[in-house]
């Protein structure tokens, strides 16, 4: 005969005042490594910059806000991410009985754009570099985050990125590829034209 688990409760206990535009992105950056793996303390620890097992061992401690909330004690973290949850960044889903993290829609908006600019970022100082790039990160990414991210490539209007975007290129999906052709081309034209 098999026991029937319970899901653990929860109860969330939003702080009373409106997250700043900085604490929001902050808490959905390190809320994106944990999504449908982990809940809202392992998500506290890490806005904290705690240096617990289970943050070392998942690598989190490389998030880019690990430590964000540094000053502030779990309990006060927890609270503003009840107030991220209850105002629609964030939402809570079962998997069994654990309750786990996920970006709303409105909540992944805004990642999507945040991630898609640090990746662009990145990929700027990778273009100045010379061979081999660094690309094989980018494929089995979030394919919305992919497509704003070649978005960005393009209008930068920088012909730096086409060594980049040919190895790119090589080891992505078929729709993919075509997208990276595409930026690749309109890209060429922009170098053609100022050097005429």
């Amino acid at each position: 005969m098999s026991r029937s688990r319970q899901r653990v409760s929860l109860q969330l206990r939003p702080c009373p005042d409106d997250l700043s535009d900085e604490e929001m992105r902050a808490i959905l950056r390190a809320a994106d490594d944990l999504i449908m793996f982990g809940g809202r303390n392992l998500l506290a620890k890490v806005l904290k910059g705690s240096r617990a097992k289970k943050v070392l061992e998942l690598g989190l401690n490389d998030n880019p806000v690990h430590g964000f909330y540094r000053a502030l004690s779990e309990e006060a973290i927890l609270a503003r991410i009840d107030r991220a949850i209850v105002d629609g960044w964030l939402a809570i889903e079962y998997d069994g009985r654990l309750p786990l993290l996920v970006f709303t829609d409105h909540g992944w908006a805004i990642e999507r754009e945040a991630r898609a600019r640090e990746l662009f970022d990145q990929l700027a100082e990778n273009a100045r570099r010379d061979p081999p790039f660094e690309v094989e990160t980018l494929r089995d990414r979030n394919r919305s985050m992919i497509w704003r991210l070649l978005d960005l490539i393009e209008a930068s209007r920088d012909s730096d990125f086409i060594p980049l975007l040919l190895a790119w290129g090589e080891i992505d999906y078929r729709k993919v590829r075509q997208r990276i052709r595409s930026v690749i081309a309109q890209l060429q034209t922009v170098k053609t034209a100022e050097s005429e």
